[in-house]
């Protein structure tokens, strides 16, 4: 009896656990599943990482092995932009599924040194306002093609995307529809990705419409649907999109005619328009065109020595004189900085280097702005031996006193790197040493670097493009000898195409030069 109990209890138990453990075979047969797909992922993320590693370590050896040339194209430095800011992100976050002290530690360390969104935001921008000043479509771009530039540097469609995102964002359409076009355009032919083919139709037909090309957007619209027509939007879009048009060529009275079968490139749709009225003459003297340099005024140009009148230290040496403009009237000296002094100047500027500001014409107060993208810093002539001798320099080439002149101010265009037109001089004193110091009466600008392409100083009034040399110095007024500001000298940097400018300059102020440079007799003098 007790046995049956016990066997009663027996097949009592196992009878309750054969539900149990039917549902733990099942179980164990997911968690052997479970295990191969675990397994599969991490045999899958050890082969991302490695491939990562390997990636990244030709790439590092190439960018390392010559650093300032790396970034000096600018589909080098967008993409390093993007990859420590996205991509670095993707890695740790793939690692962090299992424990990985050392890399997380080392990722700790170093994240305070990364780009940050806004920075790879800068970037994208950055390619986009080289791609509008010298007219180059977003093909160029993604091929690394800039002009006299060989380069393997490429966008792929998750990079041509991810741009086209960034300008979509800022409901900025027209460039939104250049790169999302690009992205298409290589997903058509082939490439693999990780965005889908309906994610970039999607941004793509929706900124076509935005730009005022309804019956692209019902053809891209179209196209949406037939890939995916669950697709939430596109079905509505569509319908939108079609009576839209329709109501339109009922109003105009005018027959359906379907979009043009010629793909988007630069030029389909127009730039809109933007704060600068003189946009096109300063985009068209950055590409070189319209300079108007004349056979007749080439002909009063001139090139001579200079010794400062008499000057004890330019005697022996007199300084090498060029003119680049005859009114207002432009020169360029030659040999003003040896290779040596200005990369101690560099070394100096580097550790302070800081985003460039300007004054706000209605605040006052000093500010970022999108139309002056460089690094700045300002130097003290006790600081080295080097910035004292070049004040100096300065001093004696024009015959001015520095006195009262500002700090020499280093900038570092990068890729991308602009001051719009802008003019140097004060219009409205908001500078308290103004008061004492008076207007900024002349530029002295240093060249210290070549640069590959691109970064020209242009005069959009008078259609004057000064290139950068290396070395070399130019010097202009920016107010006539009654003080009157000189409107002529608006000017501009232009962006950076490939390479990095380095400048350095003095704004000479209007005290102390009384005597030196005495006023004239007219308001124009």
């Amino acid at each position: 009896r007790r046995l049956w109990l016990l066997d009663m209890h027996i097949e009592i138990s196992l009878s309750l656990s054969a539900g149990q453990m039917t549902d733990l075979i099942y179980t164990e047969k997911e968690l052997v599943q479970s295990l191969k797909e675990y397994i599969k992922a991490e045999e899958s993320k050890l082969a991302a990482v490695k491939s990562w590693a390997n990636k990244l370590d030709v790439l590092t050896r190439v960018s390392t092995s010559d650093p300032e040339g790396y970034l000096a194209h600018p589909v080098n430095a967008y993409k390093l932009m993007k990859r420590l800011n996205t991509e670095w992100s993707e890695l740790e976050s793939l690692v962090l599924q299992d424990p990985s002290d050392g890399f997380i530690s080392n990722m700790s360390v170093h994240r305070q040194y990364f780009p940050d969104e806004e920075d790879e935001k800068g970037a994208a921008k950055a390619l986009m306002r080289l791609q509008d000043t010298y007219q180059l479509d977003s093909e160029s771009f993604s091929k690394g093609k800039l002009p006299g530039v060989h380069s393997s540097a490429f966008l792929t469609v998750d990079d041509c995307y991810d741009m086209g995102k960034t300008a979509y964002n800022d409901a900025d359409y027209y460039h939104a529809v250049l790169w999302m076009q690009q992205s298409l355009r290589q997903l058509d032919a082939g490439e693999e990705a990780v965005v889908s083919k309906a994610d970039v139709l999607d941004y793509l037909s929706y900124s076509v419409y935005q730009m005022g090309d309804l019956p692209r957007a019902i053809e891209l619209t179209r196209r949406l649907v037939a890939i995916d027509p669950s697709h939430q939007r596109a079905g509505g879009n569509l319908r939108y999109f079609e009576r839209l048009l329709s109501k339109q060529l009922i109003e105009l009275k005018q027959v359906y005619q379907p979009a043009s079968e010629e793909p988007i490139q630069l030029g389909t749709y127009a730039r809109p328009k933007d704060h600068l009225p003189e946009r096109e003459t300063y985009e068209a003297l950055c590409r070189g065109e319209g300079v108007k340099m004349t056979n007749a005024r080439r002909s009063r140009l001139f090139c001579r020595y200079r010794d400062g009148n008499r000057n004890p230290r330019l005697l022996l040496k007199p300084v090498k004189e060029e003119d680049e403009w005859d009114s207002p009237h432009i020169v360029r000296y030659l040999d003003v900085l040896s290779h040596e002094e200005i990369e101690k100047i560099k070394e100096l500027a580097k550790p302070r280097l800081a985003r460039a500001t300007v004054r706000d014409p209605k605040t006052g107060v000093l500010t970022t702005a999108n139309y002056r993208v460089s690094k700045s810093a300002w130097l003290e002539g006790e600081e080295d031996p080097v910035i004292a001798r070049v004040n100096q320099r300065i001093e004696d080439i024009t015959g001015l006193t520095v006195e009262t002149a500002e700090l020499l101010q280093v900038a570092n265009y990068g890729v991308g790197g602009q001051y719009e037109p802008h003019y140097d001089f004060s219009r409205r004193p908001f500078d308290g040493n103004l008061k004492v110091d008076g207007n900024r009466l002349a530029t002295f600008l240093n060249y210290m670097s070549d640069v590959e392409a691109g970064g020209a100083t242009v005069f959009p009034d008078f259609g004057a493009a000064i290139w950068p040399r290396k070395g070399t110095a130019v010097f202009w007024y920016n107010l006539f000898k009654s003080g009157e500001g000189d409107y002529r000298t608006r000017h501009a940097a232009c962006p950076v195409l490939v390479g990095s400018k380095w400048v350095s300059n003095k704004w000479i102020h209007e005290r102390g030069q009384e005597f030196l440079r005495p006023c004239g007799l007219t308001e124009v003098d």
